[in-house]
């Protein structure tokens, strides 16, 4: 009986954590002003009309400035697990904490592609 017992307890706090784990991100809120400072690594390709990658592949860019905020961290925190496959994104995302994603999802989601004050689209 105490095996039986000490089992469902354990995959009980077993599933609760996985559950905290995947909402463990859901709690942060994005400031636009911090994310601004918070995007250097990113202008270098997100920056430039219509630039192509060269490695480790040719890759359209896309511009980021006016992008779903829910869509950017997604995607950020896709990267950061590997379930998104481009390394040079992989490497960046994965230096980011929760907070970051958040910043720069928020920056990127305040801006649209032609805004005069987006110099760093």
């Amino acid at each position: 009986m105490k095996k039986i017992v000490g089992k469902r307890v354990m995959l009980g706090v077993v599933t609760a954590l996985a559950g905290f784990a995947a909402t463990a991100h859901a709690d942060v809120v994005g400031d636009a002003k911090a994310g601004q400072g918070k995007v250097a690594m990113c202008i270098g390709c997100h920056g430039i009309p219509d630039y192509r990658t060269a490695y480790p592949e040719v890759y359209h860019v896309p511009i980021l400035g006016g992008q779903n905020a829910q869509y950017i961290q997604n995607a950020l925190h896709g990267y950061k697990k590997g379930d998104r496959h481009f390394e040079t994104m992989h490497a960046i995302a994965t230096t980011l904490t929760d907070q970051d994603i958040a910043d720069i999802a928020a920056y990127y989601a305040s801006q649209t592609a032609t805004s005069k004050n987006n110099p760093e689209k």
